[in-house]
């Protein structure tokens, strides 16, 4: 009995398939051998393909990302901040990428709140714009003298590290280590109410 394709020939064949139906008449008559000196062949081409189609779609993203400097004229709460930016006079209102603080009524939001205001209130700062996130929220990173400040809130459990839709995000290790370490919302014995799990029942706070 031949021996079964591997997984990445199994996976080019059943390409072959999709694409050019006359693979499976081929196929029979390659035998086992032919058959993986073809998939041999095309699995370079295949894989180079693959990353050219990531390669530039990470260039895009990176493409879409703008770094201008401010200053930081109002902390609404623990991941939202309006920020004048340099040259202009139209105050911008920036939503933190990367991390979800409590919100402003919840409890710990006051909290999270004055937290942010010490890092960067009435501070020069630099934005990491990437544009509006899905809720139609300009987003992006913020930070002061090069300290990141979504991971300094999230480091100082002031912030949960935000999950997003590919992946749990660039501080989930940093919220590990304040659930250890029981610092800001995480210092309690009680499960902290998550901000996502708050506004589904109560929704937001008056004037967010």
């Amino acid at each position: 009995m031949p021996p079964s394709p591997s997984r990445p020939q199994a996976s080019i064949e059943n390409l072959l398939m999709l694409r050019w139906g006359r693979w499976g008449r081929w196929s029979s008559v390659l035998g086992p051998s032919m058959r993986a000196c073809l998939v041999g062949a095309l699995l370079p081409c295949w894989l180079g393909a693959a990353l050219a189609a990531s390669d530039k779609a990470m260039g895009q993203a990176q493409a879409r990302t703008e770094v201008w400097s401010g200053w930081v004229s109002w902390v609404m709460d623990g991941d939202t901040v309006v920020v004048v930016r340099e040259g202009q006079r139209e105050p911008v209102k920036l939503r933190i990428e990367g991390i979800d603080a409590p919100e402003s009524c919840q409890s710990g939001g006051s909290e999270a709140r004055e937290a942010m205001m010490v890092l960067a209130l009435r501070k020069p700062v630099q934005v990491s714009d990437r544009g509006q996130d899905s809720y139609g929220r300009q987003i992006g990173r913020l930070s002061v003298d090069g300290v990141d400040l979504g991971a300094e809130m999230v480091r100082s459990g002031q912030a949960w590290a935000y999950s997003f839709r590919t992946g749990k995000g660039p501080y989930a290790a940093l919220q590990r280590q304040a659930e250890k370490q029981k610092k800001g919302i995480f210092s309690t014995q009680e499960a902290a109410m998550s901000p996502a799990l708050f506004r589904k029942f109560h929704g937001i706070c008056h004037g967010n």
